[in-house]
């Protein structure tokens, strides 16, 4: 199929989409007709097919092809009434799946319905990668101001990176070394990229707390300031694992500058598809 036939296509089954209480559904006449059936009757046979599909599936077929009447315009401006069924996303996606894939139309629909169905979870996943990053991007900008303050205090960046390693000692249960081990994070990486979004979320709030109280408790000395950052990355740990949340039990995720990396990328692929 080419390129063209494809955006013709989708651009038919985009503009024959209605909502109904906030649900995308096509009328089962309309669909017809996008889908290159020229009768009525064989079109049902297809319908049919869905619906015992639907409840094989364990699904309410009436939440999916509810029927409905439907008017016509009929010659000399008269009209006329037909039976009619509303077709959730689901239900045409079923209908696609038992339609004569001979039709390219039918071609198109089982994979147009098969990427929309899952439109929300790619959304949703999108977002939770975008918060991930975001959340790596925010420790970094928080640890940074930790170390401005720390440095104020006397701390270098050697004095930083103990005080840090020890923080995420008490956070975890596991040093530096074994929680790379374990992870499977490069040597010379920061274990911060390899992190799911809640254990950054943790670091970054064991590191906020460590910055006001060093200031508000007016901390000086490398020891003093480590007792204080273990401290608050103990109290973190606490509350996680009192909800049944244990940092160092919890899966790798992804390298997140892989992930950025893909999200910037889509965002280029985006924009030039839009300017198109």
């Amino acid at each position: 199929m080419k390129t063209e036939e494809i955006k013709e296509l989708f651009n038919q089954f985009e503009s024959a989409v209605s909502t109904l209480e906030n649900i995308e559904c096509w009328s089962a006449r309309e669909m017809q007709k996008l889908l290159g059936y020229s009768k009525w009757e064989n079109f049902e046979k297809v319908i049919q097919k869905a619906i015992i599909a639907c409840k094989g599936a364990g699904e309410d077929e009436s939440n999916h092809f509810p029927d409905v009447r439907k008017t016509i315009a009929m010659p000399k401006g008269a009209e006329k009434e037909i039976d009619d069924i509303l077709l959730t996303r689901y239900a045409c996606y079923l209908i696609a799946q038992n339609g004569d894939s001979r039709k390219p139309q039918i071609a198109f629909a089982q994979n147009y319905f098969a990427v929309q169905t899952r439109r929300s979870e790619i959304i949703e996943q999108r977002f939770l990668e975008y918060e991930r990053v975001k959340a790596r991007e925010k420790l970094s900008k928080t640890e940074k101001h930790l170390s401005g303050i720390l440095f104020e205090r006397g701390v270098d960046n050697k004095g930083f990176g103990i005080i840090r390693s020890k923080g995420d000692q008490a956070l975890f249960r596991l040093s530096s070394m074994q929680l790379k081990r374990k992870m499977g994070v490069p040597a010379k990486r920061p274990v911060a990229d390899f992190l799911p979004t809640i254990s950054i979320k943790a670091k970054d709030f064991a590191a906020e707390m460590t910055s006001l109280n060093v200031q508000s408790k007016d901390i000086i000395g490398q020891k003093p300031l480590e007792k204080e950052h273990v401290d608050n990355n103990l109290a973190v740990r606490k509350m996680l694992t009192q909800r049944g949340i244990v940092p160092e039990n919890l899966p790798p995720g992804e390298d997140v500058k892989k992930v950025q990396h893909k999200l910037k990328s889509e965002d280029k692929k985006t924009l030039k598809e839009l300017k198109k």
